[in-house]
Parts: structure tokens; C-alpha cells; sequence
């Protein structure tokens, strides 16, 4: 059977069950597995997961209807662990990156990572970094997607939110898919309905490096200073 192609706006005709047992045959046969919802949007020989969903009651359902895999609910099982060892690593070899460039531009002593930016012990950032003005936080993630990127803002948003006299500092919420560029980032910023609060930024790993660029570092015996005034110990 033909593989019928995604289209923009209202589809003229539903898809039935032998062209979307066709879409998915044809993403296993190039990824050697079934899409999750997020992928299914982005793959042009299917249509939207809201679609599936009006009419099948979901992936799920419909993998079951057509027989597809033994593990037809992806949030679950053999799948669900290997995707979430997969973050897991990603998330590790990614934070390793930026903490080796932060040191290497400003110092392993104004590094700070797993950072407290209040006295709950729960609410923290990946990075404080002690510069010659007053510092930045930097949270670092990597969206899957630019559909997943705003999900994992909203996350960061409501994370930092209500904090106002403590965020004395400016915030960088680090995306490092490199696919995404800061044109994208600044176009999703541009369409929320609320902007970043004040000090809030959204970058790409280019324009990061960017801003850090502009920031100038602590000489050591200056830094010590600044950091035990504020009642911190520097490192060794």
C-alpha cells in the first residue's frame, strides 16, 4: 500500500487503520521500533497523536488494534527503562560539557554546581557561577524536540517562579539540542503569553558561550574575598 503523507490544516478524509498500519510499518523499518506521541507529530506519513486519539483512543490503542509490538504502552516496560537510562546518560555527558567550559573561563573554585539558590535543600540549580559582577545560574536541559522544548521551560518557569528578591542575579535556562537555534528559541519566547520575567534568559549553547563571553572572571584572592563575604567556603 502507498504511505498517504501528512498535511497542514483540516484533512479532507480520515485515515484509516491500513494507511496508519502503513506509517507505522514504514518508522520501524527506518528506527527499528514504534514512535512514541511526540515523533508520531513530527513523522510526515502519519498524522497527529490528537488525531489517533479522537479516533482510536490513542497509540495505545491503536497499536493493540493493529497488532503491533508485545510492549503497546511505551510509558511502561522495556521501553519506558531504556529511555530513561538513555536521559539519564545524555543528561550526565551534557552537564560535563558545560561544567568544563565554565571552568575553564572562569575557574573551578567560582563553579559551583548543584547549586542551593534558597534554604528549602529542594530547590536548585545546575550551576552558580561567581563572576565580577554579581554571578549567574545557569539550568541546563536538552529538549528532545522543539515541541518538548516548551514543556521543559514551562517546567523551569514554574520551578523559579515566586522567587522575585532572591534571583539577584540573572538565570540562564541552557537548552543543548543543537538543533534547535536561538532564532527558534526566540520565536517560542516571542509567542508565549507571558514573557520571561526580569534577569530570565533562554539560550542555545552558542549564545551562551556568547554571554559568558561578556562576563568578566574573579581573580582568585578577589574571589575569595566576594565568596566569604557571602558566608561560603571556596573550594580547594
Amino acid at each position: 500500500m502507498s504511505l498517504r503523507t501528512q498535511k497542514m490544516g483540516k484533512q479532507k478524509t480520515l485515515w484509516s487503520l491500513p494507511e496508519l498500519k502503513a506509517g507505522l510499518e514504514h518508522f520501524f523499518k527506518e528506527h527499528g521500533r514504534y514512535p512514541t506521541a511526540t515523533e508520531v507529530d513530527s513523522y510526515r506519513y502519519l498524522p497527529s497523536a490528537r488525531t489517533i486519539e479522537r479516533s482510536f483512543g490513542g497509540l495505545v490503542e491503536l497499536r493493540k488494534k493493529l497488532g503491533l509490538g508485545e510492549n503497546h504502552d511505551f510509558r511502561t516496560g522495556e521501553h519506558s527503562s531504556n529511555r530513561a537510562r538513555s536521559i539519564n546518560k545524555r543528561a550526565h555527558v551534557t552537564e560535563r560539557i558545560v561544567y568544563d567550559y565554565l571552568v575553564e573561563r572562569f575557574g573551578k573554585e567560582f563553579v559551583h554546581r548543584e547549586y542551593f539558590f534558597i534554604d528549602d535543600h529542594r530547590t536548585r540549580a545546575d550551576f552558580f557561577i561567581y563572576d565580577s559582577g554579581k554571578g549567574f545560574c545557569v539550568d541546563v536541559f536538552y529538549p528532545a524536540s522543539p515541541r518538548n522544548l516548551s514543556g521543559c521551560l514551562n517546567i523551569k518557569l514554574t520551578k523559579y517562579s515566586g522567587l522575585g528578591a532572591f534571583l539577584e542575579y540573572p538565570v540562564i535556562f541552557l537548552q543543548m539540542n543543537e538543533s534547535i537555534s536561538q532564532t527558534r528559541l526566540n520565536a517560542l519566547l516571542k509567542a508565549k503569553k507571558r514573557p520571561l520575567p526580569p534577569g530570565q534568559y533562554l539560550m542555545e549553547w552558542n549564545s551562551f558561550k556568547e554571554f559568558c563571553s561578556s562576563r568578566d572572571p574573579l581573580k582568585v584572592l578577589q574571589g575569595r574575598a566576594v565568596m566569604e563575604k557571602l558566608g561560603l567556603k571556596p573550594k580547594k
